[in-house]
């Protein structure tokens, strides 16, 4: 779990792994990073991600999920979520990493743009803002030793 504090919003990160249904640990963690800007030798501005420290309303983060199986046997339907803290709203899949199913009551996942939610004139289509829950499906079992990250990026409120 990762604590930051903003002015005097406290947030915390937390990362819940669902049950794995085959023997072995799993080892899960999450780590918090934002964008730096940094400029390059040649005059290039470059934004970098770096461990968070402090942050304020505005900033972009990249809430990384990583895990590990530290056991003997494979790990099969494995499936990872992670609450969207309240104080942060979801932008989406971070580059590299494969968008999560989504869920705007921690209970129903599917893609951001199948999601539905309660509006005053019936039923709507999902924005990111809506979305309270991320969780990856592995499709494949994880080799012991093997391990993996995903990644979403958020916006402060």
């Amino acid at each position: 779990m990762t604590r930051l504090l903003s002015g005097t919003a406290a947030i915390t990160i937390a990362t819940v792994a669902a049950p794995v249904l085959a023997a072995g640990p799993l080892q899960v963690s999450a780590s918090v990073m934002v964008e730096a800007k940094e400029r390059g030798t040649d005059g290039a501005v470059r934004v970098k991600l770096v461990p968070a420290s402090r942050v304020v309303p505005g900033d972009r983060m990249t809430l990384v999920v990583a895990y590990r199986n530290t056991g003997g046997q494979p790990l099969s339907n494995v499936v990872i979520a992670n609450p969207v803290p309240a104080a942060l709203m979801f932008q989406a899949a971070a580059p590299g990493s494969p968008a999560p199913e989504v869920s705007a009551d921690g209970k129903t996942f599917t893609t951001l743009s199948a999601l539905r939610v309660a509006g005053p004139a019936g039923p709507r289509a999902a924005k990111p803002a809506d979305v309270t829950h991320v969780r990856w499906r592995m499709t494949a079992p994880i080799a012991p030793g093997a391990e993996g990250r995903f990644a979403f990026n958020a916006v402060l409120k």
